[in-house]
C-alpha cells in the first residue's frame, strides 16, 4: 500500500464499495416525485454528470491544499484487466479481511455491509481477470488533511460544485457514514497530535490531553502511560478516539471509572459547514455545538480536528477473566441468567467494568477492569457467582486474577488475544437495570438470546459498567446509557470467502434480531456506533429525547446538509438513490 499525490504521480490504493441496494431502496421510497435524481440542485452531482468538476478544477483544488488530493483506486484492481496481475491479486485475496489496510486507506471502511462485488478479489472475481472493477459507493477523491485550511478548502469546493462530502478517520464504520458515491472525502487519519496540558477552567482543573483526529486508542494509551496518566478510549485499540467513537458517546475499559468518552471531553477543535475554524467548549459561544458533538453522532455537525480530554492519574489496576463451556444447555442458560443478575451487584461497584462474550459453545468473561482494586477485591466480587456455578455443576475452564502496576500493562495482558476482524456484522441494545431486576422481563430476554443462539452461530458481547455517575454532565449522550445495566452488542461472523448474497442474508438476520431485542427491552435504546442502518426507529433508539434539540443545532450549523451520514441527525432530509446519488427527500 502506498500514497502519493494527485494526477499522474501515484495513488493510495482503496477498496471499492457499492451502495447496498436494499438500504437505498428503503430510503429512496421517501423521495418526492418532484425531486427525481438528475442534474439539479435537488441532488448532489456524480462523476458522469456534465456538472461534475473537470480535471482542471480538481487540479486547482490540489494546488490550493498543497498537493494533498488523492484519487481513489480499487484495492483489488490487480484482479481485473487491464491491471490484472495474478500474484498481486492472490496476495490481495489473502489479506482481504485484514484490518490494517482499511485503517490506512483514505476512502475505504472495513464493514462488510458496505463491500460487495464492485471490485473484489477471487473467489468473487473471475480468475482470468475478466469482469468489472469500479469505485462503487466510495469517495472519488480524498484530501489528506494536515491542517484546518485544507478542510476549509474541501468544504468550499464541495459546496460550490454541489458534490457530496464525507469524513473518514480510521475505517471503523458499521453504518457506512465514511463512504459515499462520488464524494470528496476529508481524510483526518494523519492528524496524530498528542499534547499534554495543565488545563484550567471553571468546570475542570487538572491534566488533559489534546488528541488529533487520527490518533488511535492504543497510541493514546501508550503516550499517556509514559506520563503516568490514563485516559478513556475504545475497547478496540485501533478506533480513532476523536472521531465517531467519542462523538457517538464512546465506551471502553475505563468508562466505569471515569465516564463515557463524551463525558471526558473538555473542548473540540472544529471546522463548521460555513468554513469557520472554531473551538467548541461548554463555556464559549459554541457551547451548543460542543453539546451536540459530545454524544450526538459523528460526521454530522462539523469536522473535528482535535479533541481535548481529561486525563487521570495512573496506578495499579486489578483485572480478571474466567470462562466455562456449554456442555448442558439448561444448566448453561441458568448460569447466564445468574450472570446477568450478578451484574446488578457488580454494576454498583465504582470503577468496575466487565466485558463478557456468550456464544453457543460457552461463556468467556474476557476481562474485568477495576482501577485501584486488589486481587482479593476481584475474587470477592466474583465469589458469589462462582458458588452459583458450583451449585449448577459447571466447572470453570479458565480463571485468572491479577493486579498490574499501571493501566497499559493491564490492557496488554487482558486484551492481547482479542481479535478484531473485518468479517463481522453487528447491532446492539442497551439493557436497562430495571429489566434485569424484573424476573419475568429477564426470562424473556434470556429466552430470546437462547433462541437466537440455538439457531445461529451468534456472538453476544455483554459489556457492563455503570456510567450513571456522569449523568450531571451536560452533553447529548443517549440517556439510556445512564439507566443501563449493560450494553449488549451482537452479531455474526462471516467466512473470509462469504458471497455478497450471504452478506445480505446475514445483514437481514441481524436487523431482525435488533427488532426482536427492541420489543423485549422497551426504552433500552441502542449504541449507534455498533448498530444497524436498517433500524426503522433509529431516531428514538440512537438519540432518544435529545433528537429535537440535536436537529435544531444541526440546522443552525449545517442547514444545507453539507455533512450527511446514514441515520445521523437530520439525515432524513436527504437519501441515497438506487444508483447512490444523494437527493433531497422533500
Amino acid at each position: 500500500m502506498y500514497q502519493k499525490n494527485f494526477l499522474g504521480s501515484g495513488t493510495i490504493v482503496s477498496i471499492i464499495l457499492s451502495f447496498d441496494t436494499a438500504v437505498t431502496a428503503l430510503v429512496a421510497a421517501r423521495v418526492s416525485p418532484s425531486r427525481q435524481p438528475g442534474n439539479s440542485a435537488a441532488c448532489r452531482y456524480l462523476p458522469y454528470d456534465d456538472e461534475w468538476p473537470n480535471e482542471e478544477e480538481w487540479s486547482a483544488l490540489n494546488k490550493t491544499i498543497g498537493g494533498h488530493l488523492i484519487r481513489a483506486i480499487p484495492l483489488a484492481q490487480s484482479c481485473y484487466v487491464p491491471n490484472f496481475n495474478p500474484s498481486e491479486c492472490e496476495a490481495m485475496r489473502n489479506q482481504w479481511v485484514q484490518v490494517n489496510q482499511y485503517l490506512e486507506d483514505p476512502v475505504n471502511v472495513m464493514a462488510p455491509d458496505w463491500q460487495n462485488n464492485s471490485c473484489s478479489p477471487p473467489p468473487f472475481a473471475n480468475t482470468n481477470g475478466s469482469g468489472s472493477c469500479t469505485l462503487g459507493n466510495l469517495a472519488h477523491y480524498a484530501i489528506n488533511v494536515s491542517e484546518a485550511d485544507a478542510v476549509i478548502a474541501g468544504i468550499q469546493f464541495a459546496r460550490e460544485k454541489n458534490i457530496r462530502l464525507t469524513i473518514k478517520n480510521t475505517g471503523h464504520d458499521y453504518l457506512g457514514r465514511s463512504a459515499g458515491k462520488g464524494s470528496l472525502a476529508l481524510w483526518t487519519h494523519n492528524l496524530k497530535e498528542i499534547t499534554f496540558l495543565d488545563y484550567g477552567s471553571v468546570k475542570y482543573h487538572g491534566p488533559a490531553i489534546r488528541v488529533g483526529a487520527g490518533v488511535e486508542g492504543i497510541d493514546l494509551v501508550n503516550a499517556a502511560s509514559q506520563k503516568h496518566l490514563r485516559v478513556v478510549h475504545g475497547s478496540c485499540p485501533t478506533v480513532g478516539v476523536s472521531g465517531g467513537w467519542v462523538q457517538g458517546g464512546g465506551h471502553g475499559p475505563l468508562t466505569a471509572a471515569y465516564g463515557l468518552g463524551a463525558d471526558n471531553v473538555l473542548e473540540f477543535e472544529v471546522v463548521t459547514a460555513d468554513g469557520q475554524h472554531v473551538t467548541a467548549s461548554p463555556l464559549n459561544a459554541y457551547k451548543d455545538l460542543y453539546w451536540a458533538l459530545s454524544g450526538g453522532g459523528g460526521g454530522t455537525y462539523g469536522v473535528v480536528l482535535s479533541t481535548t480530554l481529561k486525563a487521570h492519574t495512573d496506578g495499579p489496576v486489578a483485572g480478571g477473566s474466567f470462562g466455562f463451556l456449554n456442555s448442558d444447555s439448561d444448566k448453561f442458560w441458568s448460569a447466564m441468567t445468574a450472570w446477568l443478575q450478578h451484574l446488578l451487584v457488580l454494576n454498583r461497584i465504582p470503577g468496575l467494568k466487565t466485558i463478557g462474550t456468550i456464544t453457543p459453545t460457552g461463556f468467556a468473561m474476557n476481562f474485568a477492569t477495576w482501577p485501584g482494586a486488589t486481587v482479593q477485591d476481584i475474587m470477592s466480587g466474583f465469589k458469589p457467582y462462582f458458588e452459583t456455578l458450583a451449585e449448577l455443576g459447571i466447572p470453570l475452564t479458565t480463571n485468572t486474577t491479577m493486579v498490574h502496576p499501571n493501566f497499559l500493562s493491564h490492557l496488554e495482558h487482558f486484551s492481547s488475544d482479542t481479535a478484531y476482524t473485518v468479517n463481522v456484522m453487528v447491532a446492539s441494545r442497551l439493557i436497562p437495570r430495571s429489566l434485569v431486576q424484573n424476573n419475568a422481563s429477564l426470562s424473556t430476554l434470556v429466552f430470546t438470546i437462547r433462541d437466537i443462539s440455538n439457531r445461529n452461530p451468534a456472538i453476544f458481547n455483554i459489556i457492563s459498567g455503570n456510567v450513571s455517575h456522569s449523568a450531571n454532565i451536560s452533553n447529548s449522550v443517549l440517556t439510556a446509557w445512564r439507566e443501563s445495566l449493560f450494553h449488549m452488542n451482537f452479531g455474526l461472523s462471516l467466512d473470509d470467502n462469504a458471497s455478497w448474497e450471504e452478506l445480505q442474508s446475514r445483514r437481514d438476520i441481524i436487523s431482525d434480531w435488533q427488532d426482536q431485542f427492541r420489543l423485549v427491552t422497551p426504552g433500552g435504546g441502542s449504541y449507534a456506533n455498533e448498530a444497524s442502518v436498517m433500524d426503522k426507529t433509529w431516531k428514538e433508539d440512537y438519540y432518544g429525547s435529545n433528537y429535537k434539540k440535536l436537529e435544531e443545532i444541526k440546522v443552525k450549523y449545517d442547514a444545507d446538509s453539507v455533512f450527511w451520514a446514514n441515520v445521523a441527525v437530520g439525515s432524513d432530509e436527504w437519501a441515497p438513490m438506487l444508483d447512490g446519488r444523494l437527493c433531497r427527500t422533500q
